[in-house]
């Protein structure tokens, strides 16, 4: 489980739209561009992940790293026509498990993003990290190499529930982990989940106060999802039910506002000016690259909006680096996708988002929508008063809900 993770809508049908006809799309100038870099190893794949994730292979346990390093630089610069002159704004190194790669490997793969991309100078660099003694003990070399912002995948403090997770990690590692993490950085995110197997509303706010009590200033708290393909969907594990779940959701928000935490998205809970940029480009229909095995890409540019997606496997990724085609699938966002999938983005923000943000990012004007805004705001599910498209507090909590009214045939 990790920070920038979106959390799976149920399948809907698609529905035809009352909305008049959508135009092509005509963006007057790229929104923000990020980078993420995906890291696709595991010491233990988890039996509640469904990531793009793998152990190692190799007789003696190695990864490999420097063949990894190469085929990104080379990606990278494969790509570097779509992008080319913009800043990139932020950073996210997510996996897997990036802490396992060395200082070394790390410091490199930085350096050769500098030099191929204009950074901006406060970018935001974020790296996801687990508390197990041998990433715990890199923290200080990954700050020297320019990460200034960790995520650490905790999940819990409760040994018994880490050993029903399948983590390798035990709490006091944990808070060695934070405690080390704190030495070095100052902007520090702590994953945690909830509606474990069998816990308690109890257990469930002994974890959060835990979380707070470390000092970190971001938390992310996710609620235990069944994945397809997983362990766990397969055998399922006694779970929370809806309504207990519900009531841990609902105490855990109480207790973080509270503390002074702002619930900003869907997951996600920060104090003020906390709140993690890269995500927040995501959820505003942000552009962004994506590098490495498996790795999602959304960019761009005057003619249009384009999908992509990296090989997956590992070893076909390095395979694919060789003969210098990454790009597993490609594909054209058509007009009549864009309001769903701006939206999908949008209304994960607590606060919404200005109305003007969905003729900038999509290129069409707000008006091809009108019906669907009157529906969803007539249902109680959409504020769209004071020139800003939010979530009603009802709206949030039946996302789905809210988000099939904007599917289109």
């Amino acid at each position: 489980m990790s920070e920038r993770r979106i959390i799976p809508l149920q399948p809907a049908p698609t529905r035809a739209s009352a909305g008049s006809t959508i135009r092509t799309p005509q963006l007057s100038a790229p929104p923000p561009l990020s980078l993420y870099v995906h890291f696709p190893w595991c010491v233990k794949k988890c039996p509640y992940c469904d990531f793009n994730s793998h152990t190692a292979r190799s007789a003696d346990g190695s990864l490999p790293q420097q063949a990894w390093l190469d085929a990104v630089i080379a990606d990278l610069e494969a790509a570097l026509p779509q992008v080319w002159g913009r800043r990139v704004h932020s950073i996210f190194i997510g996996g897997g498990t990036p802490s396992l790669m060395t200082a070394t490997i790390l410091d490199n793969l930085l350096a050769a993003l500098r030099m191929r991309l204009p950074l901006d100078p406060l970018a935001e660099i974020t790296l996801e990290a687990n508390p197990g003694t041998v990433e715990a003990d890199r923290f200080r070399d990954f700050r020297a190499a320019g990460v200034n912002r960790l995520s650490i995948g905790v999940q819990s403090f409760d040994d018994g529930m880490l050993a029903r997770l399948g983590r390798i990690h035990d709490s006091t590692q944990a808070r060695r982990a934070i405690d080390i993490a704190q030495q070095h950085f100052e902007r520090i995110n702590l994953d945690l989940m909830y509606a474990l197997p069998e816990q308690t509303l109890e257990g469930a706010m002994a974890d959060l106060e835990t979380g707070l009590a470390t000092g970190v200033s971001h938390l992310s708290c996710y609620h235990l999802t069944l994945e397809p393909n997983t362990p766990f969907a397969h055998s399922p594990p006694p779970l929370p039910d809806d309504d207990q779940s519900a009531d841990m959701q609902d105490a855990i928000e109480a207790r973080l506002a509270s503390a002074g935490f702002r619930h900003y998205e869907t997951s996600a809970f920060a104090r003020p000016g906390q709140e993690c940029r890269h995500n927040l480009n995501y959820w505003t229909f942000g552009d962004y690259l994506g590098l490495g095995p498996g790795a999602h890409g959304k960019l761009s540019s005057h003619s249009g909006i384009v999908r992509e997606m990296r090989h997956k496997h590992p070893g076909l990724y390095l395979e694919a680096a060789a003969r210098g085609d990454f790009i597993q699938e490609q594909r054209d966002v058509g007009g009549t996708e864009l309001p769903f999938e701006f939206m999908m983005n949008a209304l994960r923000l607590t606060d919404g988002v200005p109305h003007t943000l969905f003729a900038e990012r999509t290129g069409l004007p707000l008006g091809t929508i009108e019906p669907e805004l009157i529906l969803a705001r007539d249902r109680g599910l959409l504020d769209t008063a004071h020139g800003v498209l939010k979530p009603t507090e009802q709206g949030r909590r039946f996302l789905n809900d809210l988000l099939q009214v904007f599917l289109r045939d």
